[in-house]
């Protein structure tokens, strides 16, 4: 039987690392509490594994409601996935029904985990952000009825790209260290050390790094080394110029056309500071003079609270489509 809905809405972060999920009051979007996993949700041949990623976000979700007392499914669920929109097609064809199912919950949005944490720098206002950690991808809207949507670049991964973020910067540097190792030009005998004291001796990394499924965090391992040095040495000040001049690339590839370009950068990467920061401001200068930088009011998670509570009280004014952003049609009733 249909309940009224409670004042509550869910919001989910599902990451490399694990997921998170948050109650939160519509009028308000402040997590009220969490509950965490460092389980990540499986990805098979299909994409995202639905199945696993429900066994993680359901008991999460009905502890939360036990825990807030509330007394009816919640006014919204949004769910932010890394892999929803290249590989989220069997969570979007099994999550509205799951969660209306087993929650009640009619309204829901479906959200890259970029959109989440573009809402959760940015709200709902038009400009871009760029997400960097261990990969690298960049957003942008301008909101307006006549716009393009979401408008992304990289995102494809460290083998194809991600320019500029931790996996590449990483990557960068253990090839300079191997040159230096050679006697090859291009080589930094200071990363060299850094290689040999992180993962050991340089003729063995190979080994360390081809057999792992996670090749991109092993190489995002290395990027803070490499900040580590750039102050006294020149190849590592090289890699972070490089790495800067891609992040802002992919900014201004992003940028909105027809307002003023807000920029926010978040995720861990950016905590590397003045080492890739300095070069940042720089580049910024250079290809967006007229970029207004602000600091993001959030991370994905508050990014995901701020979609379900914009669902919830019909004011979600981010550009909905079927990968990016997707609100499927209320189910049950």
């Amino acid at each position: 039987m249909w309940s009224p809905p409670s004042p509550w809405v869910l919001g989910v972060d599902s990451g490399g690392s694990g997921m998170r999920v948050a109650i939160a009051r519509p009028d308000d979007a402040r997590p009220v509490a969490t509950v965490a996993s460092d389980t990540p949700a499986r990805i098979g041949p299909a994409g995202v594994d639905a199945g696993h990623f429900l066994e993680l976000l359901l008991p999460a979700a009905r502890e939360l409601l036990g825990r807030t007392g509330a007394d009816g499914p919640p006014s919204a669920v949004a769910v932010g996935a890394a892999g929803m929109a290249t590989l989220g097609d069997e969570l979007r064809a099994r999550l509205p029904g799951a969660l209306a199912d087993a929650l009640g919950a009619r309204r829901l949005a479906l959200a890259a985990d970029a959109v989440t944490a573009y809402a959760g720098a940015l709200g709902q206002q038009a400009g871009v952000v760029v997400v960097a950690g261990t990969g690298l991808i960049a957003v942008g809207t301008d909101l307006g009825p006549a716009g393009r949507g979401w408008r992304r670049a990289d995102g494809w991964g460290h083998l194809l790209g991600d320019c500029g973020s931790g996996a590449w910067i990483g990557r960068a540097g253990l090839e300079a260290a191997l040159r230096a190792h050679d006697g090859r030009a291009g080589g930094s005998a200071a990363l060299l050390a850094r290689l040999e004291a992180v993962f050991g001796p340089a003729a063995g990394m190979p080994g360390l790094l081809y057999p792992r499924a996670d090749r991109a965090a092993v190489l995002a391992r290395f990027a803070p080394e490499v900040g580590r040095c750039a102050a006294e040495d020149p190849v590592a000040r090289a890699v972070l110029r490089e790495a800067a001049r891609s992040i802002v690339e992919a900014a201004a590839a992003v940028r909105p056309e027809t307002v003023g370009c807000r920029l926010a950068l978040t995720g861990g990467l950016f905590r590397m500071g003045e080492p890739l920061l300095a070069p940042l401001r720089e580049e910024l200068a250079r290809q967006l003079p007229d970029a207004e930088p602000v600091e993001p009011a959030g991370d994905p998670l508050d990014g995901a609270l701020g979609i379900a509570a914009a669902l919830a009280s019909g004011r979600l004014a981010l550009p909905v489509d079927s990968r990016m952003l997707h609100v499927p049609e209320a189910v049950g009733g």
